[in-house]
């Protein structure tokens, strides 16, 4: 019997009524969510930066300017160290990691040595990053280790954390976050309108700036033409083209001094200048340097470029100046930024771009809102005309799932990112899915008992196992995608992972209350008449009959996908082969596709492609991968926005450096490994090795299908394809575990069935429910597909082929290999014959 106590089902309606609660502020603008009491609260979903727009980027420290920090660092302790222990010495050079110097009197080695060991643990390093090494005639060399310049990057990386979020911010950005990522990358995430090409800029150098002397004893082209004075650097100027200076290393003056910077432009002449204000320190050596070198020329360096070289007329002494900056307005004001953060302690490398314009964010939305409602329309006319107020009860389900699904999402402070979107049309077509469970299960239980609420009990009770089983194929798919992809897969996974769990909780709280009052209510005797939920009821097909034609047909198939995944390849999109995806549109009319393919193949940036995209005044650019680093990728973006910014806004820009792709390449693949793995251990566990064998051979059929698909249809291949490969095999072998759950109670009902029989009886038992869960997602689906905007086209196509092929392979392929493997003993084939045509010939099985 069907029974709920007052107090669960009041409990229940509690839960219910807090979703709706903490759901609803989604709906509110911020004021009116402002004007609400603190009782309420003000948990709302975040939307990703797809969805609002923004930039996510990815900076790397360049661990060459460690290197050559740390080197210049070594080499001027040990000239310090020799000189002021009066030892003679030559050839002190650094190169690579190694500091190499030769002691020119031997009877000063040893002494040398002992005056530099502390070296190999001065400077706050751990002792063994520097080692030092004695060689012939008096050669000696400090080798800095691996680890030690590794250790050296981590702690620059978590240096620059502060000095980015201080420069964003003195950008004018709010809505930001600065993450560490991994021991030398930094992650940025700045939402809203944002010009990233300028914010790249800021970013990008470490803004290091110092006051130093000229050195006046040659030239800077003299210099470049013999040899200079090992305490001075030659340094190019900012000038087109540059002009060599010839500079003290020895800095009197650096940023960290200035204690006051603010940007200064002239209205009249419109020259910019930056004004300065020193330290206490600063002042003084300002002023000592200055008074002892008066009719010398000052060098104002920047990065390892002079911005200026006046003549010191007087000593300056107020610790106040002003430097030149042959700037633009935008240009010096950024410049005053970085000198106010504060200088990097290296460069770093933008290695990924993300960027969507707010207008196409909202788009979006708008696009994924459409697709949402369509779905659940038509989802919801489906279940009615089947199940009538059955069908009520599931749609009044599905609808209170969604509202929980956003209140959890809300309470955790989840992402909803354009795949999330997706991830919640999918959840609509999948959710129902335990409903036709439950129903289909009361149907064939109502025929073995003469009591309907007795029926209804059971139903429920014995279709759960078989929910969790299936559904748990497809939770452990979104955790593993969780950990693979960028923020907006993150962003599916995370939505795939709430709906199923509220889905299976719907099902037995919320559906079985609402059950059980219709039937307290009405005293049903039977399940509503409907003519679609009989269609299958009788139905006996020998799906076994065949299963040497079509095991032999899809092994071809799969062959022939194999050698064109071998011969073709996929068609890797920017995620795994680096470049850059751009989308634009025109400022006015349409996109010219013939003039944008020759403006841009006037760049030489190599494989460049064009096509129209998503209207006629929309484009899409790919430029492949440029093959020259991090900065290339980079170099090849600002060209293009550069080119076209005055005809086209940029709706998304995606750029991927090396680095990125391979290491999304390494993890996607480890990540399907891991999914398929995890997926088939559970199922060892839960059933006999027979039917891990066969869920291994059915999801290996479908991937190797699905990737031929992409080889075929030229479909580029990025994450969200990945995505899609892994949701399609949690899905395959939810299906697959409906029909194995239904075999295994077979099995222990018909001992001596034979297997061809069994497998073909538990298909058509389950059969309705197949083909309804198909249904009612493949239909999700074609909303997402027809409703949901260009983003996501290819993922969806890939979903909608997916479903139909993974309830293909639960029949035809994983049922077939459990007689391969004899999980039963089959009768001699004539008597299985007969057998099977009898069965089939009464529509009974026996």
């Amino acid at each position: 019997m069907l029974h709920f106590s007052r107090w669960k089902t009041l409990l229940i309606w509690l839960v219910a009524f807090a979703a709706i609660v903490i759901a609803a502020p989604n709906l509110l603008t911020e004021a009116q969510r402002s004007s609400l009491s603190d009782w309420l609260g003000h948990d709302r979903l975040t939307l990703g930066l797809d969805l609002q727009g923004g930039s996510h980027i990815v900076l790397k420290v360049e661990r060459s300017d460690v290197v050559k920090d740390r080197l210049e660092e070594l080499v001027a302790n040990v000239r310090n160290a020799l000189r002021g222990a009066s030892i003679r010495y030559t050839g002190l050079t650094g190169n690579d990691q190694t500091v190499t110097v030769r002691i020119t009197d031997p009877a000063q080695i040893k002494a040398a040595v002992d005056l530099l060991k502390p070296l190999t643990t001065a400077g706050g390093h751990s002792g063994s990053e520097v080692a030092l090494q004695q060689g012939e005639e008096g050669q000696l060399s400090l080798q800095i280790s691996d680890a030690g310049i590794t250790a050296d990057v981590a702690s620059a990386r978590s240096r620059s954390l502060d000095i980015v979020g201080r420069r964003i911010a003195g950008f004018g950005y709010e809505n930001f976050l600065v993450r560490p990522d991994g021991a030398d990358r930094i992650v940025l995430q700045v939402l809203g309108s944002v010009d990233a090409e300028r914010l790249k800029n800021i970013l990008n150098q470490p803004a290091k700036l110092s006051f130093h002397l000229i050195d006046e004893s040659m030239s800077g082209q003299e210099a470049l033409n013999g040899r200079w004075p090992a305490t001075s650097q030659v340094l190019y100027s900012l000038d087109d083209p540059p002009i060599p200076y010839l500079v003290d290393r020895t800095a009197f003056v650096t940023g960290s001094n200035m204690v006051d910077i603010e940007p200064i432009v002239d209205p009249q002449t419109q020259e910019t200048s930056i004004a300065y204000r020193l330290d206490a320190v600063g002042t003084q050596r300002l002023a000592q340097a200055t008074e002892q070198n008066i009719g010398k020329h000052l060098a104002i360096v920047f990065d390892d470029q002079v911005m200026s070289s006046p003549v010191i007329d007087a000593a300056i002494t107020g610790g106040e100046g002003r430097i030149s900056a042959n700037f633009s307005e935008d240009g010096v004001r950024d410049f005053a930024i970085m000198l106010r953060a504060g200088a990097l302690p290296a460069t770093l490398t933008s290695v990924e771009e993300r960027s969507v314009s707010p207008r196409f964010g909202a788009d979006s939305i708008f696009n994924g809102l459409i697709a949402g409602l369509v779905a659940v329309v038509l989802v919801a006319a489906l279940m009615i005309a089947l199940y009538r107020i059955l069908g009520i009860i599931a749609v009044v389900s599905l609808f209170l799932n969604l509202i929980l699904i956003v209140a959890v999402l809300s309470l955790v402070g989840a992402t909803l990112t354009l795949p999330g979107i997706a991830g919640i049309v999918l959840i609509v077509g999948m959710a129902v899915d335990s409903n036709v469970l439950i129903y289909e299960r009361i149907r064939e239980e109502e025929k073995t008992t003469h009591f309907f609420a007795e029926a209804v009990g059971r139903g429920f009770s014995r279709a759960f196992s078989t929910i969790v089983d299936a559904n748990v194929t497809i939770f452990i798919a979104a955790i593993i995608l969780f950990f693979l992809g960028s923020e907006s897969i993150r962003g599916f996974a995370v939505t795939l992972a709430v709906g199923i769990l509220t889905t299976v909780f719907t099902a037995f709280t919320l559906t079985r209350s609402i059950v059980a009052v219709w039937l307290s209510a009405r005293h049903p005797r039977h399940l509503p008449k409907s003519v679609l939920t009989h269609l299958f009821e009788h139905a006996n097909i020998r799906f076994m009959g065949i299963r040497r034609y079509v095991f032999t047909a899809s092994a071809v198939i799969s062959l022939i996908a194999m050698a064109a995944f071998a011969t073709v390849g996929l068609h890797l999109g920017i995620d795994f082969s680096g470049g850059s995806l751009i989308e634009v549109t025109a400022k006015q009319g349409n996109a010219d596709i013939a003039d944008l393919h020759s403006r841009l193949n006037d760049l030489n940036l190599g494989d460049v492609s064009v096509e129209r995209t998503g209207g006629p005044s929309n484009a899409r650019i790919r430029i492949a991968s440029q093959g020259g680093g991090e900065n290339a990728e980079q170099s090849a973006a600002t060209l293009v926005r550069g080119e076209l910014q005055e005809d086209y806004d940029f709706r998304r820009v995606d750029v991927v450096g090396p680095a990125i792709s391979g290491e999304l390449t390494m993890m996607a693949t480890l990540g399907v490994l891991a999914a398929l793995a995890a997926i088939l251990i559970y199922i060892w566990i839960r059933f006999e090795w027979q039917f891990a064998v066969g869920a291994i051979v059915a999801t290996l059929h479908d991937v190797i299908i699905m990737l031929g698909l992409f080889v075929l249809t030229g479909i580029e291949f990025n994450l969200t394809s990945i995505a899609a490969v892994l949701t399609i095999v949690g899905y395959s072998l939810n299906d697959t575990v409906v029909v194995y759950d239904r075999m295994r109670e077979n099995l222990k009902r018909y001992k001596k069935m034979p297997l061809p029989i069994l497998i073909d009886a538990s298909i058509n038992q389950t059969l309705s429910r197949t083909i309804l869960t198909a249904a009612t997602t493949l239909i999700a689906l074609l909303a997402l597909f027809l409703f949901g905007g260009e983003v996501i086209r290819s993922f969806t196509f890939a979903m909608l082929f997916g479903v139909a092929l993974g309830t293909f392979s639960s029949i035809y392929i994983a049922a077939p290999v459990l007689i391969v493997f004899r999980l039963r003993p089959e009768a001699p084939d004539g008597e299985e014959s007969n057998k099977t045509d009898a069965g089939v010939r009464s529509g009974t099985v026996v």
